[in-house]
């Protein structure tokens, strides 16, 4: 059921959308733990994002995105890493990922409501084994020197 639910939400967003664009946020706390999401509606982790809707600016997805699945409100700027190519996913696919370092955010009450089944708070460097593999790419190269293919 949920590969006939993926597909017809990427076709609707492939036919309102020619190009699609995504936030990420790497969200660290003080003892060095990332945190990672787990959706209802797809399999592994990921970190806390969403898509970038009409009329809005990358920076304020990433903020209400934050909010709303993981209870993470911004208290100071986020920084870049990166724009990746998420085109083995989804074609025209583009992902922005954010660092919040544990300084930048305090906690708040998430406002999704069935979209979240779990918040996991990993070690960056190990983390749990159904992390998807785009998010355990981005783990490599931020926190061991790994890769950078600019792909998602």
């Amino acid at each position: 059921m949920g590969k006939i639910r993926n597909r017809i939400f990427h076709s609707w967003f492939r036919f309102s959308r020619p190009m699609t664009l995504g936030v990420r946020g790497l969200v660290e706390r003080d003892d060095g733990k990332i945190l990672l999401v787990r959706h209802t509606y797809t399999r592994g982790l990921y970190f806390p994002g969403g898509g970038v809707e009409k009329a809005e600016t990358c920076y304020t997805a990433l903020t209400h995105e934050l909010e709303e699945e993981a209870g993470v409100r911004l208290t100071a700027q986020a920084s870049l890493v990166g724009i990746y190519s998420n085109h083995r996913v989804f074609p025209n696919d583009h992902v922005l990922l954010y660092r919040v370092t544990s300084s930048d955010w305090t906690s708040c009450e998430a406002t999704s409501r069935g979209e979240i089944s779990e918040i996991v708070w990993a070690d960056p460097l190990n983390p749990p084994a159904d992390t998807t593999k785009g998010t355990a790419r981005r783990l490599l190269e931020i926190y061991a020197g790994g890769p950078n293919d600019g792909y998602w």
